[in-house]
C-alpha cells in the first residue's frame, strides 16, 4: 500500500471520528439543555402554587396556626386545636377550621390551571413519641396506628361535609384520584425550632410534633427525578 493510500485511509478515520464526536456533542448539548427546562418547570410550578395558596389563605394562618411551606404543605401547628391527647377525634375547634379551609384549598386545586400537575394530596398525621400500649406494645407502631386514625379522621370528614357532597361526580372523582390518609407516627417529629428532631438530633417537642399536614404533591417530582437521572 503507498504512504499516499495509508495516509487516506488515516485521514478517513480522523474524519469518520470527528464527525461521531460531532454528534455526541449535539447529543450532550440537547441533553442538557432539556434538563434545564425540566428543572425549570419544576421550580415554576411549585412556586406558582405555593405563591397561590399563600394569596388565598393570607389571612387565616394567623388565626389558624397554619404555615404554608415552600415544599407545598399546609401545617396545622396548634396540636391541642386539634385533637385531645392520645385521640383521632377531631375536636369542634378543628371541624370549624377544615369547614373554612377545604372549600378554599379546593377550589385552588379543582379549578387552577396548574391541577393538571398535581399528583396526589397527602393528609398527613405526625404524633409525639409517647408510648400508646393499648394500640400497640411497640411505640413506633403505636403512633403509627394513632396518626393514620388522625390522617383518616379528616379525610372521612371532608367527604361527610356538604360541600363535598355537593360537588360534581368528576370533581369528587378526582379528589378521590388526589387524596392519600399517610401516619407517619414520630418519624418526623420537630424539635422547639421547628425542625426534624432526627436530622437536628435535638429533644422532640410533643407539643410541635402532634400536627396534622396537606401537601401537594406534584408532576414536576417527576420531572426533577428525571433531571436526576439523565445528569449522570
Amino acid at each position: 500500500m503507498s504512504k499516499g493510500n495509508i495516509w487516506m485511509s488515516v485521514s478517513d478515520l480522523m474524519t469518520g471520528l470527528m464527525v461521531i464526536f460531532l454528534f455526541i456533542s449535539i447529543s450532550y448539548i440537547s441533553k442538557v439543555q432539556e434538563n434545564a427546562v425540566n428543572l425549570k418547570d419544576y421550580v415554576e410550578v411549585k412556586n406558582n402554587l405555593h405563591d397561590k395558596l399563600v394569596y388565598r389563605f393570607k389571612g387565616d394562618t394567623a388565626r389558624w396556626v397554619m404555615t404554608i411551606g415552600g415544599d407545598l404543605s399546609m401545617k396545622f401547628k396548634k396540636s391541642e386545636v386539634q385533637f385531645a391527647t392520645g385521640s383521632w377525634e377531631l375536636t369542634p375547634q378543628f371541624r370549624e377550621i377544615l369547614d373554612e379551609f377545604l372549600p378554599k384549598y379546593f377550589d385552588i386545586l379543582l379549578n387552577d390551571s396548574l391541577r393538571n400537575h398535581i399528583e396526589e394530596i397527602r393528609i398527613e398525621g405526625h404524633t409525639d413519641d409517647v408510648p400508646m400500649p393499648r394500640l400497640d406494645v411497640d411505640p413506633y407502631i403505636a403512633n403509627v396506628i394513632l396518626s393514620q386514625r388522625r390522617a383518616l379522621s379528616v379525610l372521612r370528614y371532608f367527604r361527610e361535609m356538604d360541600y363535598y357532597i355537593k360537588l360534581p361526580k368528576g370533581q369528587q372523582q378526582q379528589l378521590e384520584y388526589w387524596f392519600t390518609a399517610n401516619g407517619f407516627s414520630y418519624g418526623k417529629a420537630l424539635d422547639r425550632d421547628n425542625e426534624y428532631a432526627f436530622q437536628t438530633s435535638n429533644e422532640i417537642d410533643k407539643d410541635k410534633s402532634r400536627r396534622v399536614e396537606f401537601r401537594i404533591i406534584t408532576d414536576s417530582e417527576k420531572l426533577l427525578e428525571r433531571f436526576v437521572q439523565q445528569s449522570h
